[in-house]
C-alpha cells in the first residue's frame, strides 16, 4: 500500500534537499519525486490580452473609463429592490 507525505522544501547548498517527518520510522524505504514550482512568467493582463476578443473588450472598457462612460450600481440598494 502506498501513502504520501507532501511538504515544501528549499534546495540548499550543493542541491541538497532536506525533508523532515516524524511519520516515518528510521530505515523506511521511500521513493522521492521532486516537483518544481516555476514562477509564472506572465501576469494576468498579459494572459487576458492573448485572446483578440478579450483584448478588444478590455481596450473598449478602458476607452469607456477614460471618457467617463461608467455605470454605478449601489449593491445595497440593488439587494433591497430584488427581494
Amino acid at each position: 500500500m502506498l501513502s504520501g507525505i507532501k511538504q515544501k522544501a528549499i534546495v540548499g547548498k550543493d542541491g541538497k534537499i532536506e525533508l523532515s517527518t516524524t511519520e516515518l520510522p528510521e530505515g523506511t524505504v521511500v521513493e522521492v519525486i521532486v516537483l518544481v514550482e516555476k514562477p509564472t512568467e506572465e501576469d494576468e493582463t498579459t494572459y487576458l490580452l492573448k485572446s483578440e476578443a478579450n483584448k478588444k473588450h478590455l481596450l473598449r472598457a478602458l476607452e469607456n473609463v477614460a471618457q467617463g462612460n461608467l455605470i454605478y450600481v449601489d449593491l445595497d440598494e440593488y439587494e433591497k429592490n430584488s427581494l
